[in-house]
């Protein structure tokens, strides 16, 4: 049998709290619900409860500094132990005792209370209660994730308007048949859970998008994951995924948009209708502007989902050519090609 000093990590010396703060370490890491499957993890989260259940206690905590394992064997019975310091005082194997400590006579009997830890045992459902949100002890039910997490696809104005958007999930609810004990009638499994406490069902919940969400943000609503067998409720983690839009793009806060433009447009300069969030407006292309030049139009941008503030539209110029070939569009490129000055790709170089 381990040691269940070592099994918690802590000194012979340390104090009850010291002991309840390692056995909530331990068993968190070890616990099944944190390592599904993992047979090795599981041994030492049940490793760790028997120690729990003794150190814990300071009756069986003092035995057990005395006898060791052998405080196990006598049921930490406390009239036991008496029997035990007579027979090592008597310091012979076959004197009133019987033939040993534990053989027949006063001190034998082997298991008080049916068990190894006769005598009811220490209630520690506060301690995984605090973990895990349910009653523990032998035969304990792994308890399920309370909180939940499930993924939203909205479209790119929706995201940056926000809106409601219906969602059905599926979560954990206390077992209607056995009302979460996970046992029946006389310590039967529950055949509606399987013994779990909890059964799965379908969830209904609005989500209320903020304006301004992209993708990767997470929107939290309490209450509204699974729900334990004692009645603790987890949270709902909303995280969004927003499709792209044909015309608009967006980073961070702004957003940016491709304006195209006639050759005379960015040659002349021009006056030109372009749609934003809260409707059409009137820019001015100035004369002689490049192709890629980019155009600011402050708070015009996406909201922040948080703060509200708004980032700025960017309008970038992309200069469109005729799309036919004519007599005409031959002799205006004519024209313009003499007016450009000097080579304009004379600075291109690697």
């Amino acid at each position: 049998m381990a040691d269940y000093y070592q099994v918690l990590g802590v000194q012979r010396g340390a104090s009850q709290e010291e002991i309840k703060k390692a056995y909530r370490r331990v068993a968190r890491k070890f616990h099944p619900d944190v390592n599904p499957g993992n047979k090795a993890a599981e041994e030492k989260f049940k490793q760790a409860g028997a120690a729990f259940e003794v150190l814990g206690d300071l009756e069986k905590r003092r035995l057990y500094d005395e006898f060791g394992e052998d405080a196990a064997k006598m049921g930490f019975d406390p009239k036991r132990a008496e029997a035990y310091r007579a027979y090592q005082r008597a310091g012979q194997a076959g004197g009133p005792f019987g033939s040993g400590p534990f053989g027949e006579g006063p001190v034998g009997g082997g298991r008080a209370g049916g068990g190894p830890f006769g005598g009811g045992g220490f209630d520690f459902s506060e301690i995984l209660g605090d973990l895990f949100g349910r009653a523990a002890g032998s035969g304990a039910r792994a308890a399920p994730q309370l909180d939940m997490e499930a993924q939203v696809r909205i479209a790119f104005m929706d995201a940056l308007r926000g809106g409601e958007r219906p969602l059905s999930v599926e979560r954990s609810v206390p077992c209607g048949t056995c009302r979460g004990a996970g046992r029946v009638g006389r310590g039967q499994p529950c055949r509606a859970c399987g013994g779990a406490g909890t059964q799965r069902q379908q969830h209904g919940v609005t989500v209320k998008i903020p304006a301004g969400v992209s993708t990767g943000n997470k929107l939290r609503l309490g209450g509204q994951g699974s729900v334990s067998p004692g009645g603790e409720k987890g949270d709902l983690y909303i995280q969004f995924e927003v499709e792209p839009h044909p015309v608009l793009r967006r980073e961070g806060d702004d957003l940016y948009m491709d304006l195209p433009v006639t050759v005379p447009e960015v040659l002349l300069g021009a006056e030109l209708a372009v749609p934003t969030l809260e409707g059409s407006v009137t820019v001015k292309v100035p004369s002689l502007s490049q192709c890629g030049r980019k155009m600011r139009l402050r708070g015009k941008g996406a909201p922040h989902w948080k703060s509200g503030t708004r980032g700025d539209l960017y309008l970038v110029l992309k200069v469109l050519v005729p799309d036919r070939d004519s007599p005409e569009v031959r002799t205006a490129a004519e024209q313009l090609g003499r007016a450009y000055r000097g080579d304009v790709r004379a600075d291109l170089r690697l």
